[in-house]
């Protein structure tokens, strides 16, 4: 498909309770790479296959989570229309001016109806994954810890998500490809959608606090690499939730975990490729235990609990 608009997952803003803690976990057990510092304290990374300058960025916080979640556009006419848009779905906007956050151009922030804080932005310094553009290698050697491709996508907690499925679908250009149904066999329960064709680039669990983040994800090259990321957390002993295993939704495999602040963290494989004209797939609501982990076919209450 050619992807136009929003082209992917930009970066998360997240908070954490010990600056020192948070570096080391996502330095070096996480293995991404450290990008920078700037004069707010806050400390960027990015994972190795990445292009542009950052895609994670922490800051230290007396509460756990995630101050925003943001999309790359295509242009600055993109973004300029997007945000002319979401103004017309009754959305207030925010311009931040280009370089409050390193090496990242203009954004527009805006609150979803999930309480959700989302930005928007058009650019972001290339600064390549440590291999030439001309006649490269098949990846750069002596990378640290589990060392995911990139940052995937987050799952997030909060009211109203029939209200921002259609923000995403007729607004941003995104669509739906799965859903799971509440008991009345209705209404949802999650949604999962896209802007590109991979099984979801973002996805909402109706609860009922506004802007909880549930975890975000990190993508790997293999379900080898999952249970390598299982054996290096191990190691670390990092707090682990569940996994390794698999999910019936999107049908990736998966391991979450926590950093040291509380925050729940994926490091996932896998999952189906799909474009805009395939058919949704829905899930009921006594099948929710293998749409989650289809090994067990149950959910534990932390998992369903838990969030930031």
């Amino acid at each position: 498909m050619a992807i136009t608009g929003v082209l992917r997952p930009g970066h998360v803003r997240l908070r954490v309770l010990d600056l020192d803690e948070g570096v080391r976990h996502y330095r070096d057990v996480l293995g991404l790479q450290e990008m920078g510092r700037d004069d707010q304290g806050r400390v960027y990374f990015k994972a190795w296959d990445e292009r542009d300058h950052n895609s994670l960025v922490l800051r230290e916080a007396d509460e756990a989570g995630m101050d925003a979640m943001a999309f790359k556009v295509s242009d600055k006419a993109t973004l300029d229309k997007l945000e002319a848009d979401i103004q017309a779905f009754g959305l207030s906007t925010e311009r931040i001016p280009a370089g409050e956050m390193l090496e990242t151009g203009e954004r527009v922030i805006f609150q979803a109806p999930t309480g959700h804080f989302f930005e928007l932005y058009a650019e972001k310094t290339d600064v390549g994954n440590g291999m030439p553009y001309v006649n490269p290698e098949v990846w750069v050697q002596d990378q640290k810890g589990i060392n995911p491709v990139r940052y995937d996508h987050c799952l997030l907690y909060g009211p109203n998500i029939d209200q921002v499925e259609k923000l995403f679908t007729e607004v941003l250009g995104f669509y739906t490809t799965e859903n799971v149904l509440m008991e009345d066999g209705n209404s949802n329960l999650a949604v999962f959608m896209s802007c590109s064709n991979k099984a979801h680039d973002i996805a909402f669990v109706m609860h009922p606090e506004p802007g909880k983040l549930h975890h975000l994800s990190f993508l790997l090259d293999s379900w080898e690499g999952v249970l390598k990321a299982a054996d290096i957390m191990s190691m670390n002993r990092v707090s682990i939730d569940i996994g390794p295993t698999r999910h019936g939704i999107t049908r990736g495999t998966t391991i979450y975990a926590f950093d040291p602040s509380g925050n729940r963290f994926e490091t996932f494989a896998g999952g189906y490729q799909t474009y805009p004209d395939n058919h949704r797939i829905t899930w009921t609501f006594d099948q929710v235990g293998p749409a989650i982990f289809y090994h067990d076919r149950q959910l534990n209450e932390r998992f369903l609990s838990v969030v930031s």
